[in-house]
């Protein structure tokens, strides 16, 4: 088994509303498409902080963190973010990480998005009982 990667298209939240009520040119929207790094073990999406420039996400507090390795580390919380993973969009926050860090996609993207992985073929993709939209429980 080896990681999992997946390409994922990621908006400034408000450029995108703004371009959709027509006050502000669609191409104008800061938008990023990256290969990141889908884990499993990560419960948030980490960014690096130069593309969290790039799109102009402001910043809005702190969380820590425990890494895989026990350590308790602090990091910057960025907001508005819209993200695309296999046709599937949300909103949602995301850690920030040192300029040229690796992205990670975490469980709330995953979870949100009604997506699965398989590690043996390294893909994520829709769960089967729900190909076209994703399906989540409210009980």
């Amino acid at each position: 088994m080896g990681e999992v990667r997946a390409t994922i298209i990621l908006e400034n939240q408000t450029d995108r509303i703004l371009a959709e009520a027509g006050h502000m040119d669609s191409s104008r929207v800061r938008r990023v498409e990256l290969d990141s790094l889908v884990d499993t073990g990560a419960v948030m999406t980490l960014l690096p902080e130069d593309v969290v420039d790039i799109l102009g996400l402001p910043r809005d507090g702190r969380i820590i963190v425990t890494l895989a390795n026990e350590q308790k580390i602090e990091l910057p919380r960025a907001r508005l973010l819209s993200l695309t993973l296999k046709d599937r969009q949300m909103d949602t926050d995301c850690l920030v990480g040192p300029p040229r860090c690796e992205p990670l996609i975490g469980q709330l993207v995953l979870e949100r998005l009604d997506l699965i992985v398989d590690p043996i073929k390294r893909t994520v993709s829709p769960r089967p009982e729900s190909p076209f939209l994703p399906s989540l429980k409210l009980k």
